[in-house]
């Protein structure tokens, strides 16, 4: 129709600035390239440069605001490089997602102390350096919305994976703490975690390498009917969540846990 405005309609984070580790790959990336449609500007971090990069590049190319910075997330420093750059390019932080994680399974009489330190130091302690470097930065400029990335296994016990469970389950409590203090202290930060069950994404994909290639369909079929809806989930069904929790649209959610499992937890 004449007159008719097709105006690109603004997208949920529209001109908010965004930081994300482990954004090369699995629920990471998938997040960034939707954050990306939805208007946020973005900074990429992850320990594997190429694939960092090419996903910045790739960005930049459609005309987005993005850019790459390793980032090693058991570093104060590289954490404080890292929030250093995202104010100096764009002055401001608005959102956190902490995706990067690491997830091997091992007996618990066979876990020695490094393997568990180095589970927990990853998961957990990462989780806190990102939370604490992007506080630091959000309180100063109005407030802003971290989402830490746990595990179903944050809620549940499964054998084999003790260490991981208590770096998960570490995350979803540091997450209701951390978020009680910035909201008593006024910040205007809210933190909140998401909990996916079993996904595609590399980390989840690789365990089927160590499989027999005769077994591995049915161990791949055993682990989908582990959901009750039958399959794994997919990257881009977290990022929606994601999204949510770092839109405004969720403004009055602080403290709380979000369970994306395919009914995983509910039995």
């Amino acid at each position: 129709m004449a007159g008719e405005n097709h105006a690109k309609d603004p997208g949920r984070i529209e001109g908010k600035v965004a930081l994300i580790s482990g954004a090369a790959s699995g629920i990471g990336r998938a997040t960034a390239e939707r954050f990306a449609r939805e208007g946020a500007k973005l900074a990429l971090t992850d320990i594997e440069p190429e694939k960092g990069a090419e996903l910045a590049a790739s960005l930049v190319g459609k005309g987005y605001d993005a850019f790459y910075m390793n980032l090693d997330v058991v570093s104060p420093e590289e954490w404080k490089a890292v929030t250093d750059a995202i104010v100096a390019r764009w002055g401001r932080l608005d959102i956190l997602l902490n995706s990067a994680g690491i997830g091997r399974a091992k007996a618990l009489l066979d876990t020695n102390l490094d393997f568990w330190r180095q589970t927990i130091s990853i998961n957990l302690d990462g989780t806190f350096l990102g939370t604490q470097a992007a506080v630091r930065v959000m309180k100063e400029n109005g407030g802003g919305s971290i989402i830490n990335i746990s595990s179903v296994l944050g809620f549940v016990g499964m054998p084999n994976i003790s260490a991981y469970a208590a770096s998960k389950g570490g995350v979803r409590l540091f997450t209701k703490a951390a978020a009680l203090e910035c909201a008593e202290l006024g910040f205007n930060v809210r933190v909140n975690s998401v909990h996916p069950g079993y996904i595609e994404t590399p980390m989840v994909m690789r365990r089927f390498d160590k499989i027999e290639e005769s077994a591995r369909e049915t161990e791949q079929r055993r682990l989908e009917q582990s959901h009750p809806l039958g399959r794994l989930g997919r990257p881009e069904e977290i990022a929606s969540m994601v999204l949510f929790l770092a839109s405004d649209e969720s403004g009055f959610v602080t403290g709380t846990e979000f369970i994306v499992d395919g009914g995983y937890t509910a039995r």
